[in-house]
């Protein structure tokens, strides 16, 4: 009777573990993002979250882990939204300059805005001091691109010697700049009138380079 009632408490306990852990990332999250890693502490994030500091070291270890374990969370959720985007967007059955264009609109007008983008962007701005990802972590959403690039390649949509270049190539053309226009529109209005038009004119730009 011992052993079922213990394993009938398992998946609670692990609900509770689940449930505070996420409750620890949104209190660091929220604080790393408005005032910063260094002004940060340990028991900050404990009040916030509303556990103990011990629960805090327990589950993360330390607030460079902490930080390391938020940042990999926004970068998932971002990379999640470019994943979705490709698979819906960058299909074989479509006109590409259409799936192009749907596919950097998707990632602009829903990752850019996105509360893990914008997290993202300042957690990763806050200088030489705070922890970074791994390198190989950290391109995910590009690679992404550059896969389905090499299959639409070998499928005779593209001419790409060089996936990862044209990918670089087509996010140069299409969302940094679509990015740019927003970071110096302050109030944002006129920057998203005119991402269409910048997206479309990125688009035939890459394909008078990369289409067969």
């Amino acid at each position: 009777m011992a052993t079922t009632k213990t394993t009938a408490q398992t998946p609670g306990r692990r609900r509770r573990t689940e449930s505070k852990r996420a409750a620890v990332l949104d209190a660091a999250e929220w604080l790393f993002v408005t005032d910063g890693y260094e002004l940060t502490s340990v028991d900050a994030v404990a009040a916030r979250a509303q556990v103990s500091k011990r629960t805090v070291y327990d589950y993360f270890g330390d607030k460079r882990t902490l930080f390391g374990s938020v940042l990999a969370r926004v970068h998932e959720s971002v990379t999640a939204t470019v994943r979705e985007a490709v698979d819906q967007e960058l299909t074989g059955n479509r006109d590409l300059r259409d799936a192009l264009t749907a596919f950097a609109m998707r990632v602009v007008t829903e990752a850019f805005p996105s509360s893990s983008y914008v997290a993202h962007r300042r957690l990763t701005s806050q200088g030489p001091s705070v922890p970074r990802l791994p390198e190989a972590v950290h391109e995910r959403p590009e690679r992404l691109v550059e896969e389905r690039f090499a299959q639409l390649a070998a499928a005779g949509e593209l001419r790409v010697a060089d996936p990862r270049r044209a990918a670089k190539h087509f996010t140069a053309l299409t969302i940094l700049l679509a990015l740019e226009a927003l970071r110096d529109d302050p109030t944002e209005a006129a920057a998203q009138a005119e991402i269409p038009a910048i997206v479309a004119d990125g688009v035939d730009a890459f394909l008078r380079a990369y289409r067969r």
